[in-house]
């Protein structure tokens, strides 16, 4: 009789310990609910170690991956300040380092980009560049992303401003040409826009300045000239000087009594060779000179042909590059020819 209830409770035990195993495996192994813990009452000795080590098989895996949990949380919500410190060894201490790893590098990369991004969009400290050593795959690629960011900014805001510093000092030869999209390319456009105006503005400014100072010149130097051939040499020496001519001639239009048909005749020269061929003249239409009156427009050769003319100087001559012809008007009637 003692030896039947010695073996029926023995069975009773080993019942409850395989219950209470099964159930703990199954709520930490498969349904993962953490913390349980197996109860065997009257156990002892093999069985009492057996199930304190089962319990405490649980209790270890329940605290490395609630603290695992608890880290993985902070990471999500941003807390990259916080490690991950359990009781670990074999391949969950390996876990617990790469964790760790893994939040050492986010930290250094969030830190490098908060630096670049505050020094370069609020500071407005041009240059910076993230630096996070180690990084790889994903990590290296944004951080790749991150340095290119601002280093395309860089360059883009430094041309913008090295480009306006020369629009400021007087320089309206420059123009951004850096690679831009976007807003930025419209500023770029916008800027190149308003420099070209300028320039154009600027042109017609120091033109009609410069056609008002010489015709106030030579309004001076005519005043109480009565003898046109003198007139002729004046204007003639003037305007070769102010245009950087090397050659000219000055036709009037006469009227000669025995013809109805005007005259361009030669009165003065501007480095002629010999003395002036004073019976030199053309009719309307005839030669480029008569030409030029006839259409009252101006008229333009260039490469002009070596033997048509020579410009001669102590040391030699050469034909001129180009020829330029042009009315003198006064109340839409031609009156002379340059």
């Amino acid at each position: 009789m003692d030896l039947k209830n010695t073996i029926n409770t023995m069975v009773d035990q080993l019942n409850s310990f395989a219950s209470e195993v099964t159930r703990v495996a199954r709520e930490v192994g498969t349904e993962g609910k953490l913390g349980g813990q197996a109860q065997v009452k009257g156990v002892g000795g093999t069985w009492k170690d057996l199930t304190d080590s089962v319990n405490q098989m649980a209790s270890s895996l329940t605290g490395q991956i609630r603290g695992i949990s608890k880290v993985a949380t902070g990471i999500a919500k941003g807390n990259l300040k916080q490690r991950l410190s359990i009781n670990a060894l074999g391949e969950v201490a390996q876990l617990t380092d790469t964790i760790n790893e893994m939040i050492d590098t986010l930290a250094v990369f969030a830190d490098q980009v908060t630096t670049v991004a505050r020094e370069v969009g609020v500071q407005g400290r041009l240059g910076g560049q993230a630096s996070v050593p180690g990084a790889s795959g994903t990590w290296k690629d944004l951080t790749e992303n991150v340095n290119q960011l601002a280093q395309n900014l860089t360059t883009q805001v430094r041309s913008i401003s090295e480009v306006a510093s020369a629009v400021t000092k007087g320089d309206l030869t420059r123009t951004i040409r850096v690679d831009a999209k976007g807003e930025l390319e419209a500023l770029k456009d916008t800027i190149n826009q308003m420099i070209a105006n300028l320039k154009d503005t600027t042109l017609r400014n120091h033109e009609q300045d410069w056609l008002k100072s010489n015709l106030a010149k030579f309004a001076q130097m005519l005043q109480g000239q009565r003898d046109r051939n003198a007139v002729a040499n004046n204007v003639l020496s003037e305007l070769a000087e102010l245009v950087n001519a090397r050659y000219g001639a000055f036709y009037i239009l006469e009227q000669p009594e025995s013809s109805d048909d005007p005259k361009l005749k030669l009165i003065a020269a501007y480095a002629q060779k010999g003395k002036i061929i004073r019976n030199q003249e053309f009719s309307l239409n005839e030669g480029l000179v008569g030409q030029c009156a006839s259409d009252k427009e101006q008229i333009r050769l260039s490469n002009v042909p070596g033997e048509y003319l020579k410009i001669s100087s102590g040391i030699g001559s050469a034909p001129p590059l180009d020829l330029v012809i042009l009315p003198v008007l006064f109340e839409n009637n031609v009156k002379a020819v340059i």
